[in-house]
């Protein structure tokens, strides 16, 4: 493509690892934003609440929003986003810890 011809859109990858450090605190910070919500349905609160206690994955991933991320990244417009969230066994000093690991195989498909 021409710089003529370049698309508008961007697709942004980001990988983050998080330590939780006080999960308490991170699951009562998830229980507060989903009772806050008032457009959520009474059914989808009650399965929001019971994930959010049994996993601390699914906690965070009701306090990280991709719109908070870029809604105030000037001449930009989020079109669609979509996350998850879920535990993992990391080592930073593992040599074994690539963060860029599957780059090569999503080179090799462009």
């Amino acid at each position: 493509m021409t710089g003529d011809e370049t698309s508008r859109f961007v697709r942004l990858r980001v990988e983050m690892v998080v330590e939780v450090g006080d999960a308490e605190k991170l699951t009562g910070a998830a229980l507060g934003r989903i009772a806050e919500d008032a457009h959520m349905p009474a059914e989808e609160r009650a399965h929001a609440e019971t994930a959010v206690r049994e996993d601390v994955a699914e906690a965070l991933a009701y306090l990280v929003d991709p719109f908070d991320m870029v809604g105030q990244v000037p001449g930009t417009e989020l079109s669609r986003a979509s996350w998850s969230s879920e535990p993992v066994d990391f080592d930073p000093d593992s040599p074994d810890w690539d963060p860029d690991e599957d780059d090569d195989e999503e080179d090799d498909e462009l």
